[in-house]
């Protein structure tokens, strides 16, 4: 749980925002959405592999991109 401490003389909404920061870093709020419905294990490997096939035409696309910039 995310826990932010707040002074004597700090407004509310500097504290919230610190809190919604720490929140937003810990990664609460999208493991919560991740969890909201079960979701089975063909569907989660069909999602990893569909992402890591995203990362690798993303990585490939780049490279491309920086040897026609070399030349």
């Amino acid at each position: 749980m995310s826990e932010v401490i707040v002074g004597e003389s700090e407004p509310f909404e500097v504290a919230l925002k610190r809190f919604n920061k720490r929140v937003q870093q810990d990664g609460i709020l999208s493991e919560a959405r991740r969890r909201e419905h079960y979701e089975k294990p063909s569907v989660k490997r069909k999602k990893k592999e569909a992402a890591r096939l995203r990362k690798l035409r993303k990585k490939q696309l780049r490279s491309e991109a920086r040897a026609a910039a070399r030349r």
